[in-house]
Order: structure tokens, then C-alpha cells, then sequence
């Protein structure tokens, strides 16, 4: 049987509404799901390793691949350029495999009107209130008292594509969303223009018809 083709599954969000928690929930509950890796010029946080969390290259090698046509998305976020490097995703999705992508509005809008439009499924995730949304900024300590501002005033931004999704989570309690999520996915493979072996399937239920007559 023809291998199922893979979904691109993108995940939106203004940052502090939960979206890396849900990623890291998916991919436990289904290991077979990949993560597609990012490309970035910002520097590396502590903990984060090259090829797992992004591939880090400077402006200028960023710059090149973009240029080679290399990249099927990339926008620059808050100083630093981000973006999707074109052979891994191919090859993964040729393989039947789903691609789980962790990029803002800019970056799925060029997704859906790339050659891989088709695959794409595009949920957006939403704080349960914008001071929620602020506190968690706040409590995960990772940002200067300047970043906050900065990423509070992108929020609005942000929160005003959430019609370019299919799919909208509000992400009031986090074991919904995440149970949301995975509806989600589930129901996605099951579509029929993802199951390529359901016409080969149908036939011999037809043969059967005639065998029978």
C-alpha cells in the first residue's frame, strides 16, 4: 500500500500561551511525529543544542540559504531571522511521516502558499485572557523586564491572525488543549485525501459486489 502522505502540522501563538508545552505533549503521546527544526541567527539559549531545538547560523549564511531558495519559509522576529529549511521537510513528508512546526502567523502564511500548501493544518493557540498571557511571561524567567514589553506589544499582533488557522484552542486548562490537539491530528489522518490506499480498498469491495452476482 501506498504510504499515507504526512500533514504539516503548525502550531501559532503569541509567546507565553503554552504553544512549547503543547509541542513537547504531542510528541511524547506520538514519537512518530517530528519536530521540524528551525533554522535561526539568534544566539543559543542554555540547554539548547544544535539540530535539536534550531540549527543557529549567522545573518549572512541565513541570508545565502534563503537566497539558494533553501528556506520554505523565513521572517524575522524580534531582531533575529527564522525559518524552514526546505530538503528535511520534503523528504520527511515523502515518507508518510507528520512534521510538527513551531513558527508565528508570517511563517504559516508562507507555508500555506508554498507547493506543500495542500499538507498543511494550521492551529492557533490563545491565552485564556492577556493578563494570563502576561503573568506566564513573567514567571517563566527567561526575559528581561524590556523583551516582556516588547513581546506583550507583538501579542496584539499576533492574536489578530488567528483567523488564518483552521483550528483555534483556547488554552484555558492545559490537559484540554492538549487533548484538543491530538483530536485534532487524529481526525487530519483520517481524512479521506490522506488515505491513498482507500481506492485500491474500495475496489475489491466492488469486485466482491460482482463476485457475489
Amino acid at each position: 500500500m501506498v504510504p499515507r502522505r504526512g500533514i504539516l502540522l503548525v502550531l501559532s501563538s503569541p509567546s507565553g500561551a503554552g504553544k512549547t508545552t503543547l509541542t513537547g505533549d504531542l510528541l511524547t503521546w506520538d514519537p512518530s511525529i517530528a519536530f521540524s527544526v528551525s533554522v535561526t541567527t539568534r544566539p543559543a539559549r542554555p540547554g539548547e543544542r544544535e539540530g535539536q531545538q534550531y540549527y543557529f547560523r549567522t545573518r549572512q549564511e541565513f541570508q545565502r540559504m534563503v537566497a539558494k531558495g533553501e528556506m520554505l519559509e523565513h521572517a524575522e522576529v524580534f531582531g533575529d531571522l527564522y525559518g524552514t529549511p526546505r530538503a528535511p521537510v520534503e523528504e520527511e513528508i515523502s515518507k508518510g511521516r507528520d512534521l510538527l512546526f513551531d513558527i508565528d502567523w508570517q511563517g504559516a502564511r508562507q507555508l500555506r502558499q508554498s507547493e506543500l500548501g495542500r499538507d498543511v493544518v494550521s492551529v492557533f493557540l490563545l491565552p485564556p485572557s492577556i493578563a494570563d498571557l502576561e503573568n506566564r511571561l513573567r514567571t517563566r524567567g527567561q526575559d528581561s523586564e524590556d523583551v516582556i514589553t516588547v513581546r506583550m506589544e507583538r501579542a496584539e499582533d499576533e492574536i489578530g491572525h488567528w483567523t488564518d488557522s483552521e483550528y483555534v484552542l483556547v488554552n484555558r486548562d492545559l490537559g484540554d488543549a492538549a487533548a484538543q490537539l491530538r483530536q485534532i491530528v487524529m481526525a487530519e489522518r483520517l481524512k479521506r485525501v490522506r488515505q491513498p490506499g482507500l481506492v485500491d480498498f474500495v475496489q475489491e469491495l466492488s469486485d466482491e459486489f460482482r463476485t457475489k452476482q
